[in-house]
C-alpha cells in the first residue's frame, strides 16, 4: 500500500503541476516557472531523503511531482521558441534523449548504491551518512537526485527568457537581443509576431477548441494519449522476465532496467538524427506501424508458448526502437510546434496533462487486463491503439520540419480559410 502511494503521489503532483504550467508560462514567461520547478526538485530530493516520517516523504514526493509536471510542459515549449526552424525538431528531441539519459543514470546510481550498501561494513556510528546511504539506502537514491536539481537551479540564472514571449509583451528590444544569440535568420519574423499575437492574459481555454485551432488541439491531445496507450509500460513491466526467459542472464532487476534504459536511449538518437531531415510525419508513420507489428508479434509469442525464445526478445527490441525514434520523443516536438504563440503555453499544458492522466490510467488498467484478458490479448490491445495512432498520424498530422512557428500558425489559418 505504501509503495503504491510512493509512486502515485508523485504522479498526482505531475498532473497538478502541468495543470498550472500553462497559466503560469503565459502570464509570467517561460523562465520563472522553470526556476520554480528547479527549486521544487531540490527541496523534494533533500526533504524526501531526510524527513523521518512516511507522511513527510509523501509530501516531498508530491512537491517533486509538481516540478516534473511544470518542466514536462515548459522545457519543450521553451526549446521550440528559441530554436532555429531548421534544427528545432532535433533540439526538442534532445529533451526526450535527456530524459532517457537521466533515467539510465538513475538506474546505474541506484544499482551502485545497493551494491555499496550490501558490501560496506556497517559499524553503527549513528552518522547521517550511515542513515541515508547504508541503513535506508532508498533515501540515498532520492538524495542523489539533488545533484542534477542543483545544477538545473544554478543553470537557470544564465538562461534568458523566451524571445517570443517577450514580443507578445511588447518587449521587442529584449527579444531581438536574445534572438540574435541563437539565430540571425529569424530576427525579421519577430516584428510580425508582435503585431499578430494577442495578449495571453485575455485568452480563455475555450479558444483552444474553436474551429480554427480545433484540429491542432485534436493532434496535440491524441499523440500523447497514444504514446501512453502504446504499451511501453507493459514492455517495461515484462522487460526483466523477457530478458531472463530469452537467455540473457541478469543478476537483478536493476541490471535489467539498465539494459532497457540503454536501448531506449540509443534508439532515441535515431530520432535526433532524422527528425529535421526526414521529417516528423515519416518518423511517426514508420514508428506507429512498426510498433503495431512488434506488439502483435509479442502477443503471438506469448500465445504460442514462444516466450522463452529469441523471437520475443527481437519483437520487444523492435517495439522499443519504434517507440524511441517516434512515439516517445515526437509528441513533444509536435505539441511544441502546432499551437499559436498567444495560446501555446495553455495548449501545451493540456496536451502534456493528457499524457500524465493517460499514464495514470494505463498504470491502473494494465494489471487488470493482464489478469482478465491474458498477456497475449493485452499486447494486442496496445497494438490496436498503435494502429489507430498510425491512422490518425497519416490522416491529419501536418509536416512541420523547416518551418518557423509563425509559418506553421499561418498554415492552420489558411487551411481553415481565416
Amino acid at each position: 500500500m505504501a509503495e503504491g502511494w510512493f509512486v502515485t503521489i508523485a504522479l498526482i503532483g505531475c498532473i497538478v503541476g502541468v495543470a498550472f504550467s500553462g497559466e503560469m508560462s503565459d502570464r509570467w514567461g517561460r523562465k520563472k516557472p522553470m526556476f520554480i520547478s528547479a527549486f521544487f526538485f531540490l527541496i523534494s530530493a533533500i526533504g524526501a531523503a531526510l524527513v523521518p516520517t512516511l507522511t513527510g516523504v509523501f509530501i516531498f514526493r508530491f512537491i517533486g511531482g509538481l516540478g516534473i509536471g511544470l518542466t514536462s510542459n515548459l522545457v519543450p515549449l521553451y526549446i521550440s521558441e528559441i530554436a532555429p526552424a531548421k534544427t528545432r525538431g532535433r533540439l526538442v528531441t534532445l529533451y526526450q534523449f535527456a530524459l532517457t539519459l537521466g533515467i539510465l543514470c538513475a538506474y546505474l546510481s541506484n544499482a551502485f548504491l545497493v551494491k555499496y550498501s550490501e558490501t560496506y561494513n556497517i559499524q553503527s556510528s549513528g552518522s547521517l551518512f550511515e542513515y541515508v546511504f547504508l541503513l535506508d539506502v532508498w533515501r540515498g537514491m532520492l538524495l542523489v537526485g539533488g545533484l542534477p536539481a542543483l545544477l538545473f537551479l544554478a543553470g537557470m540564472f544564465f538562461v534568458p527568457e523566451s524571445p517570443r514571449w517577450l514580443m507578445q509583451r511588447n518587449r521587442s528590444a529584449e527579444a531581438l537581443t536574445i534572438m540574435r544569440r541563437f539565430s540571425n535568420d529569424e530576427v525579421l519574423e519577430l516584428p510580425k509576431l508582435q503585431t499578430d499575437s494577442s495578449s495571453a492574459d485575455s485568452v480563455s481555454y475555450r479558444e483552444l477548441f474553436k474551429g480554427r485551432w480545433r484540429k491542432a488541439m485534436i493532434v496535440g491531445i491524441l499523440l500523447p494519449l497514444f504514446s501512453q496507450f502504446s504499451g511501453i509500460n507493459a514492455i517495461i513491466y515484462y522487460g526483466p522476465s523477457i530478458l531472463n526467459d530469452a537467455g540473457v542472464s541478469m543478476n537483478n532487476s536493476l541490471m535489467s532496467q539498465v539494459v532497457f534504459g540503454v536501448a531506449n536511449m540509443l534508439f532515441t538518437l535515431l530520432a535526433i538524427w532524422k527528425v529535421d531531415t526526414l521529417g516528423r510525419r515519416p518518423l511517426y508513420i514508420y514508428g506507429t506501424l512498426g510498433a503495431t507489428i512488434a506488439l502483435v508479434l509479442t502477443g503471438i509469442c506469448f500465445a504460442t508458448g514462444a516466450s522463452t525464445s529469441v523471437f520475443i526478445l527481437i519483437s520487444v527490441l523492435m517495439f522499443l526502437a519504434c517507440f524511441a525514434f517516434s512515439i516517445g520523443p515526437l509528441k513533444f516536438v509536435v505539441a511544441s510546434e502546432i499551437f499559436p504563440g498567444h495560446i501555446r503555453g495553455r495548449a501545451m499544458a493540456l496536451s502534456i496533462m493528457v499524457m500524465w492522466v493517460a499514464d495514470a490510467i494505463v498504470g491502473q488498467i494494465t494489471p487488470i487486463m493482464l489478469k482478465h484478458l491474458g498477456t497475449p490479448a493485452t499486447f494486442w490491445v496496445f497494438a490496436t491503439f498503435c494502429f489507430i495512432a498510425f491512422i490518425v498520424v497519416y490522416k491529419i498530422l501536418p509536416e512541420t520540419k523547416g518551418k518557423s512557428l509563425e509559418q506553421i500558425e499561418e498554415g492552420w489559418l489558411k487551411e481553415k480559410g481565416n
